[in-house]
């Protein structure tokens, strides 16, 4: 056999390997729906591509105590509806993810821009020395509008008045009023009505106590929101605080001498009323706008509601996260079927302005959110721990989910609305009784590349549902009148499994569902290497920082997309069994999905990133209880700052 010349042989070397390197490039952005350089910054970079991209080379996350391999083989968009979806959040991450600021001086720019105001005084130091400096590094120095949003309407009311509605709400009885008040003076924290939410507050508070002001603030310790206003009174409050912007005056930046209340003045009420088991929409309605499906629901049609943020013929699929939870437009279709909304277990609540922190709110709340105290703890139940956690591939290929008969108040003629409820008979395949659902499906027309999918409504998911999920509770308790639920053991049974956080985790795919308010397992879930998938009403302080169909799975509130979901991932039927229906399987992009959201969980939902933005909260909130609160701020542009060239995170 004749040999070719060195050279040729070289050249066809050479030719291979240019073909595999763009062979690798095609299949990363077929992967990733974006740009091959996004897709980087998510998949691990292999290795004999590693120093021509060390200067993108993110720095080492210290929640890693292992490396996890995230490749997986080639699944190409086939046309399902969720391969868009994904390919629409990665280019909204992207964007999300480029625009940020890299420059003390640009983030003073841009929080001028955004808010028309001059940012507290103190912001040097929350950027500076708390937000990128030591061992925070916050990946995202800009993402705190929803602070502004929460605090924006109490501009509307002067300082010495707001100081006197907090006293207020302080000096009621905490068994009544469900707050906790907690003060702060020359650096010292004062609790009063305190339990173990205002332990973990008061923690969090320490880290930086030593740089606020005399304060005082009311917390929330019940475990649902408190505070709606009618949305015309609403809009009042916004329009004075948007008349008051004002970037001419000259500030200074620090904050006035403390001025006590006389305890002769009087202090205004909140005028707490009992809204346990009654329709909450009644109330959140009013909180909507004239011209929302809330408030016209006797006259608008659902569907119309629905495209909002639903992904057509998908099987119910949601589109948009933020809208799926926001009750002016999915309220009516859900205000039977969530626990909160119907038959609220601890609502007291009030139609006056008060600024009252909580831990979760609905959209149509005006509470000022706080990051709640279980993400902050080291409790067991909540905090992620990668004892039993493992790689993707050892994992059970199944739907788990344990939790408590929270939600609402459980009698006999409503227990079967309860969203829990709901979710376990929808999802336990011995409590189906011959439920059909919708789910989307390619059609038949396998020569359409890719397949088309349409939605049938009348599939039986029991079969499947036997096979691949793990779905109950583990104890029934809290029913009325008898606690102990013996009337309900004759509907539901009790799972006799372990519920420990850490066991869960064997499994690739982990629902998170409402209890009587948010849900607080949801950081541990998005920090382990499985996928969650999330179902809510409840806004947190987080959501802006989480991308759906990025991150994690976003689930309509009535759960009617659920099998859409899980067999887009886990797959159905048998293509060569020539089976009706089939579903190929999305293992891989299951594994993407939850890798994504571990990385990212590690960047932006650890405890420094919770002190930074209490921090930056507490700043805003001081500032609008100070008498002075208009001419005081940050005035200088950051340019002269030693440390201006702070990049917060490599590109």
């Amino acid at each position: 056999m004749t040999l070719l010349p060195l050279s040729s042989r070289q050249q066809i070397f050479f030719i291979l390997c240019v073909s595999a390197f763009i062979i690798f490039l095609t299949n990363l952005t077929v992967i990733t729906g974006a740009d091959y350089r996004d897709g980087i910054e998510i998949l691990p970079i292999p290795q004999s591509l590693k120093p021509l991209l060390q200067h993108n080379k993110p720095p080492q996350l210290r929640i890693h105590e292992d490396k996890d391999d995230f490749s997986y083989s080639s699944e190409k968009a086939d046309g399902h509806p969720i391969s868009q979806l994904m390919e629409k959040a990665a280019a909204d991450f992207g964007r999300y993810r480029d625009s940020r600021s890299r420059t003390f001086a640009q983030a003073i720019t841009r929080y001028r821009k955004k808010y028309g105001r001059h940012p507290p005084p103190g912001f040097d130091k929350a950027i500076l020395h708390y937000d990128c400096r030591g061992e925070r590094n916050v990946y995202n120095i800009d993402d705190f509008d929803q602070i502004w949003d929460d605090l924006r309407p109490f501009w509307s009311i002067p300082p010495l008045e707001l100081r006197k509605v907090v006293k207020g709400l302080l000096k009621e009885d905490p068994e009544n009023s469900g707050l906790s008040g907690i003060t702060i003076e020359h650096g010292k924290i004062k609790v009063t009505g305190g339990n173990w939410r205002t332990d973990e507050f008061v923690r969090m508070l320490n880290v930086f106590v030593k740089e606020l002001p005399d304060i005082q603030i009311a917390m929330n310790r019940l475990d649902q929101p408190r505070v709606i206003v009618e949305w015309e009174t609403l809009q009042e409050h916004l329009k004075v605080e948007e008349e008051s912007r004002n970037l001419d005056r000259l500030v200074t930046n620090g904050f006035s001498r403390s001025r006590g209340l006389d305890e002769s003045m009087s202090f205004p009420i909140a005028e707490w009323f009992s809204a346990s088991e009654e329709p909450y929409m009644n109330l959140a309605s009013k909180a909507c706008p004239p011209d929302s499906y809330a408030r016209n629901n006797m006259t608008m049609e659902p569907a119309v509601a629905e495209e909002k943020y639903k992904f057509p013929n998908s099987g119910g699929l949601v589109s948009n996260f933020n809208i799926s939870s926001d009750l002016c437009t999915i309220g009516p279709a859900i205000q039977d079927l969530h626990g909160m909304l119907f038959a609220p277990a601890t609502m007291v609540a009030t139609k006056k302005l008060v600024p009252i922190f909580s831990e979760c709110k609905v959209n149509v709340n005006n509470d000022i959110l706080f990051p709640a105290n279980m993400y902050y703890s080291d409790d067991p139940r909540y905090t992620y721990s990668p004892e039993n956690d493992m790689p993707w591939d050892d994992k059970h290929t199944t739907v788990f989910w344990r939790g408590m008969t929270s939600g609402g108040s459980q009698e006999l003629n409503t227990w079967r609305r309860l969203h829990r409820h709901r979710f376990v008979q929808l999802a336990n395949s011995t409590d189906l009784r011959n439920t059909k659902t919708r789910l989307a499906l390619p059609t038949l027309n396998l020569t359409t590349i890719p397949p088309a999918y349409t939605e049938i409504k009348n599939w039986d998911p029991s079969p499947f549902s036997e096979k691949y999920t793990d779905i109950g509770f583990p104890e029934l308790a809290w029913c009325v009148p008898d606690r102990k639920c013996g009337w309900l053991r004759s509907f539901l049974k009790e799972v006799n499994a372990t519920t420990a956080l850490t066991d869960q985790f064997l499994n690739k795919y982990l629902p998170d569902i409402d209890g009587h308010s948010f849900s607080g397992r949801w950081h541990a879930w998005l920090k382990s290497r499985s996928l969650g998938i999330k179902a809510t009403i409840f806004r947190e302080w987080h959501d802006s920082r989480l991308f759906a169909w990025q991150h994690f799975v976003p689930m309509d509130n009535r759960f009617d997309d659920f099998y859409s979901i899980i067999t887009y991932f886990i797959g159905l039927g048998n293509r060569k069994g020539g089976e009706e229906v089939y579903i190929p399987t999305h293992d891989s992009t299951g594994k993407r999905l939850a890798g994504q959201g571990r990385e990212w969980a590690a960047k932006v939902l650890r405890k420094e990133d919770i002190e930074v933005y209490m921090f930056r909260l507490m700043l805003e909130y001081a500032r609008l209880l100070d008498d002075r609160r208009e001419m005081i701020g940050y005035w200088g542009s950051g340019r002269r700052v030693k440390e201006e060239k702070v990049w917060v995170w490599p590109q």
